[in-house]
């Protein structure tokens, strides 16, 4: 048979997009599911990875492939140690459009309360703290970019933070943007006077860069 108006191909094309759009919303299902008890394990990962390779890994999609490509660098060493588990535990949860450290599916504006106009930056003995995911890549990259020009990594929100940077995949990238209590709590501290900035990792990103 000679399909002469390409009727056949057309509706196999069709409805392939279907198949992909329902894989694309079971995929934020998944992942809402495995963050829903607040961690992330070896075995959970290893099936996410397994998933995604069976039914998105040939889409064109860059929020999926940021997540795949993220996640098979986790794994590459066959291990998710704590920081690898912490990082994914938040990328799924961004991705699902549920609050960063939070168990609740509330929503929280998308408008993030960036420092207007971003500030100068310096690096000598300022304390940095990152929230987020990060388009340049893994956190603990980021955090050596730091550490190498004399930068110090804070472990929570607090008065000593000088820094909140806020990545870029979650804000501008993902569909389901949220945010959650490190910068809440980090407007809380700049509102009561605290010398705390918010800055985007693409501000972040110039000033380190040029």
């Amino acid at each position: 048979m000679v399909d002469l108006h390409q009727e056949f191909q057309n509706s196999a094309f069709f409805h392939r997009a279907r198949i992909d759009r329902r894989s694309a919303d079971a995929l934020v299902g998944i992942a809402a599911g495995l963050a829903a008890d607040g961690k992330i394990n070896q075995q959970e990962a290893e099936f996410l990875k397994t998933w995604i390779e069976s039914h998105l890994i040939h889409l064109a999609d860059p929020v999926v492939n940021i997540l795949y490509t993220r996640l098979a660098q986790m794994l590459s060493d066959n291990v998710l140690d704590a920081e690898e588990s912490v990082e994914l535990l938040e990328m799924l949860r961004q991705f699902a459009g549920l609050p960063v450290g939070a168990l609740q599916s509330t929503t929280t504006p998308t408008s993030l309360p960036l420092d207007n106009p971003a500030p100068d930056m310096s690096w000598a003995d300022r304390v940095f703290l990152f929230t987020g995911v990060m388009a340049y890549g893994p956190r603990k990259d980021c955090e050596a970019l730091i550490v190498e020009r004399g930068g110090v990594i804070g472990g929570s929100v607090s008065k000593k933070i000088h820094y909140l940077v806020v990545g870029s995949i979650g804000n501008d990238q993902w569909l389901h943007s949220t945010y959650g209590t490190k910068i809440k709590k980090a407007v809380e501290l700049r509102n009561s006077g605290v010398p705390i900035a918010i800055v985007s990792e693409d501000h972040w990103q110039k000033v380190l860069f040029g």
